[in-house]
């Protein structure tokens, strides 16, 4: 499987032009399936969920086919209705939203399993939280003890005290699905996103015990057979351990 890994979707003519490549078509000639999980822990998600479905930077960006997977459905359907569908498909798009919620949901869906075992060929896109949960061990900040797919926080979730400067918010680490090796922190410096600071990046990547990348919305981080690149037209910075 290769993996796209962004901000904010197909920001710009380099992130498009790198999605192509790793299908090996143009996005007119492929399938691709649109994970929108991650939204429902918001106040009135379902909006915003089908507004990201048909989004211009990555749902919305003319496929052949475009099918939508929500994985709390998953484990009350049998696996024959759905597994082909996921191999078949020429692209895994995975949404934004809670990262805590959705990596929950990948592991008790059997995506996270799944993931791993299809086609060479096929390309994971990842958005903000669906970047996040990509990973093995990544932070997010809330501004309380967020709760799972199964309730309030689990054993293996650490909350840290909240470094200075984070606007009373909590940093929380969270088992992602390790699709990567590494760590993502998105939206570096975005004027919307007042905690995803350089300096507060910098803090967050402490509590991740691996290679790190902060990308600001126009840039991807993309993963062919192992091997690991950036790309982006604006700025973006790996911390290590």
């Amino acid at each position: 499987m290769k993996i796209l890994l962004t901000s904010s979707g197909v920001t710009n003519a380099s992130i498009a032009g790198a999605l192509v490549e790793l299908l090996g078509k143009p996005i007119a000639e492929a399938s691709a399936l649109f994970i929108p999980t991650a939204l429902y822990p918001f106040p009135g998600g379902a909006y915003p969920a089908a507004r990201a479905v048909s989004g211009e930077r990555l749902g919305g960006l003319g496929w052949k086919a475009l099918g939508i997977l929500e994985l709390s459905a998953l484990p009350s359907i049998e696996e024959e209705a759905w597994v082909p569908t996921v191999r078949e498909a020429d692209a895994i798009l995975v949404g934004g939203g809670d990262p805590l919620f959705l990596a929950n949901w990948m592991r008790r869906s059997g995506l996270a399993d799944l993931l791993p075992t299809l086609s060479s060929e096929a390309v994971y896109v990842g958005v903000s939280a669906g970047s996040i949960a990509a990973t093995t061990t990544f932070v997010e900040t809330y501004p309380e003890p967020p709760r799972g797919a199964d309730g309030p926080l689990k054993a293996e979730d650490v909350v840290f005290p909240t470094p200075e400067g984070d606007l009373d918010r909590i940093l929380v680490t969270g088992q992602g699905a390790g699709l990567v090796d590494f760590g993502v922190i998105p939206h570096l410096e975005h004027p919307h996103h007042l905690d995803a600071s350089l300096a507060n990046a910098e803090r967050w990547a402490a509590h991740i015990p691996a290679p790190t990348y902060a990308i600001d919305d126009e840039s991807a981080v993309r993963v062919v057979d192992g091997a690991v690149d950036v790309v982006s037209e604006g700025v973006w910075k790996l911390f290590t351990p």
